[in-house]
């Protein structure tokens, strides 16, 4: 395995063969690098000036080299207001290794090494053959190439604030309890057997910026850690235990029953993150457990808390939509009707439930196509219902609608925020979200912020140690909505852990849409998976965009289906890379004889629970 050390005394002379052995391999004719020689020799006095580092393999081979260089027009970083400007100078590999993820080492190392300096801004000057490589580091384009290079641009930056508090800086052992936790809820609405969940607690990958162990349910591919593992940086030594429930939602009671693997578990020394908290997990991770403390998931208690909130006042652009507990079937129809009669719509709950699930949006239209509110609220799940409000939205269809607020609670209490998130939401269904700079206009970010952060004050003065979300959706006017709490990791938690391992590893900036389900032409055998996925790395790679299979097992459910991720630094390039994700998984199988088995027929509504 190749590994970057810096430059030693004496090596300039075969460094500055490296390079221009590097440099021929594109065809370029005796002449010209005559020409260019002297601007890529390597100096002896030069390697700690240049901060040049060496990528070598394990036989410590010299097999690569990059430059890390002061950019000249902002100095050396001094501390002051403005931030330095770096260049890489250098960034070339021996031609027998090209292909080998050396150039990716050298180009992240550098990077990493940028941001480390306090360094806000890195130029780099490319050979034309070697824009495609910057382009798919997540290099931009920039203005100013000097003749015959293409000149790209990256913020260094370190991992975001937040994203150290969640785990004290250092790697984490990812527990995938999703079943688990919903099953402490026994809502109606949830398939009992939470097989669903199974399939996303592969999310487990995004459950800290950076994880040393997975705990999974159910067993995934074997490539599938690599696969996500690349772009995310995690190197070789993440380990993931796979296939522990065969049925039923107890992963933590399974991990506990096996001492080996639970005494290798908390062998670690490090913190343990699920994607929520339940009686078992405390035990696993010796943490204390008070189940009161999540009384805030049931979307009863989180409108009570939202009204207390908004009654002390502070925050006149939100808006809390009215909302009734039905005493019974028969007055939750009465409610609804009467509504209705009114021209109004409404929403229909379960007291918990997730991603969408429980939630109906009931329209006067809807109503009488069903027959009626007694026939159509028979169709809904069993259990208690509450009656809501339904909130009309703005009238430009493209407006910002349904939002979340990110943050979590620390172990000594303390809040934090990390930020909003744009969702995707048909009819209560959430489908995915979007983070990053610009995605939420600031006109709806700050009272959104502002109300997220006195939520957590309030859960947090409530025993709640862990992540949590506030959703919201926009009115006609302009105000924002809060509809529910989640006390648990969600869809838009995961896009913000891979942005901030994605900004501290490529540079700030980015973009990460999290989609929920991206339909699949056909079923696939796993090796045939893994080319699909790996042609579509590729493909976006040459968008500037970042792919990654966050949820490979529902490929091989009777109706087939992917969960992606794809990150970009605009987006236009997002959308083209997410445009591209799924033309391509739809045309999956039309080679087939059959015209592609297994194509779903089912509609995203339809197609089971989804877990956010």
């Amino acid at each position: 395995m190749a590994k970057a050390r810096p430059a030693r005394p004496g090596e300039a002379a075969a460094l500055t063969a490296l390079v221009m052995r590097s440099k021929a391999h594109w065809g370029y004719g005796a002449e010209f690098l005559a020409a260019c020689a002297g601007e890529l020799r390597v100096r002896e006095e030069e390697l700690t000036a240049r901060r040049i580092v060496v990528a070598e393999n394990a036989r410590g081979e010299a097999l690569g080299l990059a430059s890390l260089e002061d950019g000249g027009n902002a100095g050396v970083p001094d501390g002051g207001d403005s931030p330095g400007t770096a260049r890489i100078g250098l960034l070339f590999v021996e031609p027998s290794a090209i292909g080998r993820g050396l150039g990716r080492l050298l180009y992240l190392d550098a990077v990493r090494r940028a941001a480390a300096l306090g360094f806000r801004r890195l130029l780099i000057d490319a050979d034309p053959h070697a824009a495609g490589f910057y382009r798919a580091m997540g290099a931009v384009p920039a203005a100013g190439s000097p003749p015959g290079l293409v000149r790209f641009e990256a913020a260094p930056v370190p991992l975001a604030a937040w994203a150290r508090a969640w785990t004290g800086g250092v790697a984490a052992v990812h527990v995938g309890n999703v079943a688990e936790f919903n099953a402490q809820f026994a809502d109606a609405s949830l398939d009992p057997a939470q097989e669903p969940a199974h399939d996303y607690a592969c999310l487990a990958a995004f459950y800290s910026p950076r994880p040393a162990a997975l705990l999974l349910p159910r067993p995934v591919p074997r490539w599938w850690a690599g696969a996500v593992g690349r772009p995310l940086g995690w190197g070789p030594e993440v380990e993931v235990y796979d296939g522990l429930v065969e049925r039923g939602p107890g992963l933590s009671e399974a991990v506990l029953a096996r001492p080996a693997l639970a005494g290798r578990v908390r062998g670690y020394g490090l913190p343990l993150v699920p994607w929520g908290r339940t009686g078992p997990y405390a035990r696993l991770a010796g943490v204390p457990w008070r189940p009161d403390a999540l009384r805030y998931e049931s979307k009863s208690a989180a409108h009570a808390l939202f009204a207390r909130i908004l009654a002390g006042g502070g925050h006149p652009a939100v808006a809390l939509p009215a909302q009734w507990r039905a005493g019974s079937r028969r007055a939750a129809v009465r409610r609804v009707a009467a509504r209705a009669r009114a021209g109004e719509s409404t929403v229909l709950k379960s007291e918990h439930g997730v991603g969408g699930s429980g939630t109906t949006v009931v329209t006067p239209g809807r109503i009488r196509a069903a027959g009626g509110a007694r026939a159509l609220v028979r169709r809904l799940p069993r259990g208690p219902l509450l009656v809501e409000e339904y909130v009309h939205g703005p009238a430009d269809p493209d407006a910002p609608r349904d939002l979340t607020y990110d943050g979590f609670v620390d172990g000594a209490g303390r809040p934090h925020t990390v930020g909003a998130a744009l969702m995707d939401v048909a009819d209560g269904g959430y489908r995915g979200a979007v983070v990053g700079p610009g995605v939420v206009p600031a006109r709806l970010e700050a009272p959104l912020l502002e109300f997220g952060a006195a939520v957590g004050r309030e859960l947090a003065a409530a025993g709640h140690r862990g992540w949590f979300d506030v959703d919201f959706v926009a009115d006609a006017a302009g105000r924002l909505a809060p509809t529910e709490a989640n006390l648990r990791l969600t869809g838009p938690s995961a896009a913000f852990m891979a942005a901030a391992r994605l900004d501290e590893l490529r540079g700030g900036g980015h973009l990460v849409r999290i989609t929920d389900r991206v339909e699949l032409g056909a079923r696939l055998p796993e090796a045939q998976l893994e080319e699909v996925c790996a042609a579509l790395a590729r493909d976006c790679a040459g968008l500037g965009a970042v792919f990654v299979p966050a949820i490979p097992t529902g490929a091989f459910e009777p109706e087939p289906w992917l969960g992606v991720l794809v990150a970009a630094h605009s987006r236009g390039v997002l959308d083209a890379a997410g445009a591209l994700v799924r033309e391509r998984a739809l045309a999956v199988g039309e080679g087939f004889a059959d015209g592609g088995r297994g194509h779903s027929s089912k509609s995203k509504g339809e197609a089971g629970l989804r877990v956010r």
